[in-house]
């Protein structure tokens, strides 16, 4: 073979290695996803880049959420949310909606306003039928409501549940019904219940566990369920995240990875250590490997992708560096330790349980 040939074949397998994404290591076994906003996209390049590069799932991280997409009682501003979309369909990403509610994005109009029972329950059946129609055949997937239990696995004091609260009855009245609207809205969506911190078990587990168990007997439309994973360095191991995601496979349900995230300690300039960045590749490497073992297990969305763009230092201060790419959009060690892991070989049905 002539040497120019030999030189340029080597190259043309060296960009092709160079060129593997997580999405494209993550194919045809789980989607790969992030969450995003629309601004970083149109502010930075390769923010922008990076995203379509990277992931073919897609979830705005605000835009969605009640706060923003109803800023007024009589006024919706999908503009935003619609510009994230648009920028899924155009790079061949699907689209998780989050969230329909939430008690920590209620607007002021609704937090503040004098509602009777009968005003609040029609209030949100408007609300989740308006904006789940609308994103109809373009979201796949629906956070429906985030959070609603506290650590002790009691359930949140929340406009929706407290008095007046809707007037739904049942021990999960305002939840049940936020699943039978929106399947109502969408019945080909995928509708799952998001929450943080009971990965590894304990009293919100059970709660969370006892709901689905309800809801599976009677028939209310829950899909799937959502494990968020903000993680630390000592957080979960594999084996735990696994056998807490086995008990809702077991019933029937999917489980996504919706939220994950590894923050660190940081210096001054938002920098972690280099062995704090290995430590926490393991981290990343674990929850890969937990959902991949896991059949049912059929995504993992981090929630944002660079230290640039990152909602940690904001919410923990001293801590950050929690993505898989630093402030400059250069992969960490986490990018190649999930690289690595949805690098092998899909599991058998035997080992996917």
């Amino acid at each position: 073979m002539p040497v120019l040939l030999i030189v340029l074949v080597v190259s043309l397998l060296g960009t092709s290695f160079a060129a593997e994404s997580l999405r494209t290591a993550a194919h045809g076994k789980v989607r790969i996803g992030t969450a995003a906003k629309p601004g970083f996209i149109t502010e930075d390049s390769r923010y922008a880049a990076a995203l379509a590069r990277e992931f073919d799932q897609l979830e705005p991280e605000n835009e969605m959420k009640w706060s923003l997409l109803r800023p007024a009682h009589d006024r919706f501003d999908f503009a935003p949310a619609d510009e994230l979309v648009r920028f899924a369909k155009q790079n061949g990403m699907a689209v998780r909606g989050h969230t329909l509610l939430w008690h920590q994005a209620v607007p002021k109009w609704l937090g503040e306003g004098q509602w009777t029972w009968n005003e609040l329950s029609q209030l949100m059946a408007d609300h989740i039928q308006t904006v789940v129609k609308h994103f109809a055949g373009s979201v796949y997937a629906w956070d429906v409501v985030n959070e609603a239990f506290h650590p002790d696995g009691s359930l949140r004091s929340t406009l929706w549940y407290d008095s007046p609260g809707i007037g739904a009855e049942g021990p999960y009245g305002y939840i049940e019904r936020a699943f039978v609207l929106a399947h109502a809205a969408d019945p080909k969506a995928k509708l799952f219940y998001n929450d943080y911190a009971f990965e590894a078990g304990g009293p919100k587990f059970e709660a969370i566990l006892a709901m689905a168990r309800d809801f599976k007997k009677r028939g209310v439309p829950l899909h799937g369920i959502g494990f968020q994973c903000h993680f630390t360095l000592d957080s979960i191991t594999a084996e735990k995240l696994a056998k807490t995601m086995r008990a809702f496979t077991d019933l029937g349900l999917e489980v996504h990875i919706t939220e994950l995230d590894v923050r660190l300690p940081v210096d001054g300039t938002g920098h972690a250590t280099s062995q704090d960045l290995e430590r926490q590749a393991d981290v990343y490497g674990e929850a890969v490997r937990a959902c991949l073992g896991v059949r049912g297990c059929n995504a993992i969305q981090v929630w944002g992708f660079s230290d640039a763009r990152s909602w940690i230092p904001r919410f923990f201060p001293g801590y950050g560096a929690g993505t898989l790419f630093d402030q400059e959009y250069r992969a960490k060690p986490a990018y190649t330790a999930v690289i690595d892991a949805l690098s092998q070989p899909a599991a058998t049905a035997a080992s996917r349980k």
